[in-house]
């Protein structure tokens, strides 16, 4: 979190975090064809550690090493031009061909759609995947485009000057949703 950020409330700790991924990666094993294949790829920052949770929850339950990827959609974003300062750029790593491929495009947090946009338009330039599903942890609404997750761990409603903040151990040493208010940077 920001140290400017005000925080409204907890809506999640460590063992929300774990039991919503787990029923995720649950859905997820019931969505994918037996006779075909599933791959997820996660959207940089934080899709990228849910996807793997995912990964490994999938391995546990199923025995089945799902290939992940992760994907930089920077590039890729209508509003990339108009951003205030330079967005980092991260690295694209999708090691399997998207072709024909059941993809599960995989974010922390669904807000406008248009992450979710340009991470399509990302991976179609790699190839045609046969089905594209979206899963996020937390859908906040506020959509922009007529985008919606296929699998959602939580909605939590906003408003506009709220965030919601997710954590990782992985990069944050701790895993939890806060909402917060922006404060002023």
């Amino acid at each position: 979190m920001k140290p400017s950020d005000i925080v409204k409330a907890r809506l999640m700790d460590a063992q929300d975090v774990q039991r919503t991924i787990t029923r995720l990666a649950r859905e997820v094993i019931e969505s994918w064809d037996p006779d075909g294949g599933i791959a997820i790829v996660g959207l940089h920052r934080r899709g990228v550690y849910l996807a793997s949770r995912l990964q490994a929850l999938i391995r546990d339950l199923e025995g089945v090493e799902v290939p992940t990827g992760t994907l930089d959609v920077t590039m890729y974003r209508d509003d990339f031009r108009k951003r205030p300062r330079m967005a980092q750029m991260r690295t694209t790593d999708i090691p399997f061909d998207v072709g024909n491929q059941h993809l599960v495009l995989v974010d922390d947090v669904l807000y406008t759609g248009r992450t979710v946009r340009a991470a399509m338009d990302a991976v179609t330039d790699l190839g045609r995947p046969s089905r594209i599903q979206f899963l996020t942890l937390i859908d906040r609404g506020h959509y922009e485009l007529p985008i919606r997750a296929d699998m959602v761990g939580r909605v939590v409603p906003t408003i506009s000057r709220e965030e919601v903040r997710v954590q990782f151990r992985e990069v944050d040493d701790r895993d939890g949703v806060w909402l917060v208010e922006r404060g002023e940077d």
